[in-house]
């Protein structure tokens, strides 16, 4: 299974989370793009240090939303939320052309994510921004709107799963103005990780989600998210980039 992480999410003089190590740890870095989070030297730093790890950099594109982390839902006008993607995308491939690698997938961040899981317009605005760049895969949540929009452009669908967060029982992630929204003990992050394994997750509730992920994520900005990369690393039988 591959295994991602949300890196150079800090802006100007200030830094969130371990890029560092984790690039140590991972197989795909999610890289801010400059509209959530990150800025143009954070963005090449963090392209540089993935190329010395080969580590595949994938473009986590958000609502231009720096105040609100990409948290907040945005109503973005389609056609300028596509262009936005697509802005996105190329800004954070010329700081990886410079490190000597390249952009080869994409991810949402934080609300966009959780919009295209069902908001038909902005989902397929993702994935026209990024048909516009180049026919990358499209990571996200299965059975979202996100995926069924990519399939049907010709894009690679790629089902994601969270290592740290909690699930509703619709197989959604629960939102973090929520109880339960995040798992903070390595122990539960190991359990996810193990049961992934056999194409199962545990939502909130008990109830039992088979998934066919292919890529799990490991929050970078999650209290303690290296020793939690480091256990799920341990505990997977295999870790490999997504094909």
């Amino acid at each position: 299974m591959d295994l991602n992480s949300d890196l150079g999410e800090g802006f100007g003089i200030w830094k969130l989370g371990d890029d560092a190590a984790l690039l140590g740890v991972i197989t795909s870095a999610n890289v801010a793009c400059g509209f959530h989070a990150g800025d143009p030297r954070t963005m090449r730093q963090v392209c540089e240090e993935a190329a010395r790890n080969g580590v595949r950099i994938g473009a986590q594109v958000s609502y231009r939303d720096l105040a609100g982390f990409g948290r907040r839902f945005i109503d973005a006008d389609p056609i300028e939320l596509a262009d936005e993607v697509l802005y996105q995308i190329g800004a954070l491939d010329a700081c990886a052309r410079a490190a000597g690698t390249e952009v080869v997938y994409v991810k949402p961040h934080g609300a966009l994510y959780n919009a295209t899981v069902h908001h038909e317009k902005q989902a397929e605005a993702v994935v026209n921004g990024t048909k516009a760049f180049k026919d990358l895969p499209i990571l996200g949540l299965p059975g979202s709107q996100l995926l069924r929009k990519a399939e049907a452009a010709g894009l690679r669908p790629v089902q994601e799963a969270f290592a740290d967060r909690g699930y509703t029982p619709h197989g959604t992630l629960v939102p973090r103005s929520e109880p339960n929204a995040l798992l903070t003990s390595t122990a539960q992050i190991i359990e996810r990780a193990s049961r992934l394994q056999n194409g199962e997750i545990v939502a909130v509730d008990g109830t039992i989600i088979k998934t066919s992920a292919e890529s799990l994520c490991v929050h970078g900005d999650t209290p303690g998210a290296v020793e939690h990369a480091k256990a799920v690393k341990a505990a997977l039988k295999t870790v490999k980039a997504f094909v």
